[in-house]
């Protein structure tokens, strides 16, 4: 997640150093023979939201097909693409709409699978005054990045809500405000604040922007066209790892998040909060398509809606800027 206030949001799932050693996963050595090294570029720092890319690690599967996987961690100053066109990473974790404003600046990009089904931008609210749909929006204070306001207008004009009908209150990436009373609602993820809030006891209710029309596929894989054309090999071979860890992180979320605490113990992840976090996201990640398709799919249809959505934001794009056929390949072996 990068359109938020990126620098306090890891402050919000961690509330304490926690290391522990893994029944299900198992921290297992390198193998002694020589490998490719190649780099997978993260959108963010270490959690389980990147679980099933340290399962494919710690399972050895990208070894198996002859790679040695970096997997570089992100943040506020970790920009996901300059390391993509550089080629220091061969791929990178962005978003639809990160990669269709670099395009537009000339980046030669390639949408290769999208990890998130279903966008994680989410309206918190408290149970005792809930916002169930768009239109309870209206009359109502809303603490938000004041960056974001392309995303709420969007939300709104998807839904015919007057925007000019909600009070938007600048703040923090905290769920403080909303506890204290100071707003009604915040804008966040599903998978952070309204986790954070339930570990500490608020009942809180989320509504999914995405169930509302807004369509802007989340924790995507990008890769240059070069990369695809010169180096298609390796991203297969590092697509089939990804498919596979993510296919096991959804067996076994706790065992995931064990093992993301064991692989990052100096991360300062808080067992419980990362245990919900990672089971939150199944819905995101896993849907009726996915389970049809393998993880990953997207289809024409899906596209579409992308496309209208990213207008709303400005972003004008085509649909050649995703490409299957790694998925294709990945999925057919």
């Amino acid at each position: 997640m990068r359109h938020l206030s990126q620098p306090t949001r890891r402050n919000v799932l961690m509330t304490g150093a926690a290391a522990l050693a893994t029944a299900s996963f198992g921290l297992k050595p390198r193998p002694a023979f020589a490998q490719e090294q190649v780099s997978l570029q993260l959108s963010w720092l270490h959690s389980t939201q990147f679980a099933g890319s340290y399962i494919a690690k710690d399972r050895g599967w990208w070894a198996e097909a002859g790679l040695d996987v970096s997997l570089l961690q992100g943040g506020p100053n970790a920009p996901v693409e300059p390391p993509v066109v550089s080629g220091t990473a061969l791929v990178g974790i962005s978003a639809a709409d990160y990669t269709a404003a670099a395009v537009e600046q000339g980046a030669p990009f390639k949408i290769l699978g999208v990890a998130m089904q279903k966008n994680p931008f989410a309206i918190t609210s408290l149970s005792a005054n809930p916002v169930n749909e768009p239109k309870d929006i209206e009359g109502k204070r809303i603490g938000m990045a004041l960056a974001n306001t392309p995303v709420l207008q969007a939300l709104c004009t998807l839904n015919d809500v007057n925007i000019d009908a909600i009070e938007i209150v600048p703040t923090q990436y905290s769920p403080q405000p909303l506890v204290a009373g100071e707003v009604d609602c915040l804008l966040s993820w599903e998978t952070d604040l309204p986790v954070a809030m339930t570990i500490q006891g608020v009942d809180n209710t989320t509504m999914l922007m995405a169930d509302h029309g807004y369509a802007v596929h989340s924790q995507t894989y990008i890769a240059t066209e070069d990369s695809l054309a010169n180096r298609r090999e390796e991203i297969v071979a590092l697509m089939s790892g990804e498919v596979r860890g993510w296919d096991a992180y959804r067996a076994d979320t706790d065992a995931a998040t064990d093992l993301t605490l064991a692989m990052f113990p100096d991360a300062g992840l808080d067992l419980e909060t990362q245990r919900l976090q990672a089971a939150r996201q199944v819905p995101l990640m896993f849907s009726d398509l996915t389970d049809a398709n393998g993880f990953g799919w997207w289809t024409d249809e899906t596209v579409a809606a992308n496309i209208e959505t990213l207008a709303l934001l400005g972003r004008d794009v085509s649909p050649d800027l995703w490409d299957r056929s790694i998925l294709e390949e990945v999925h057919s072996a």
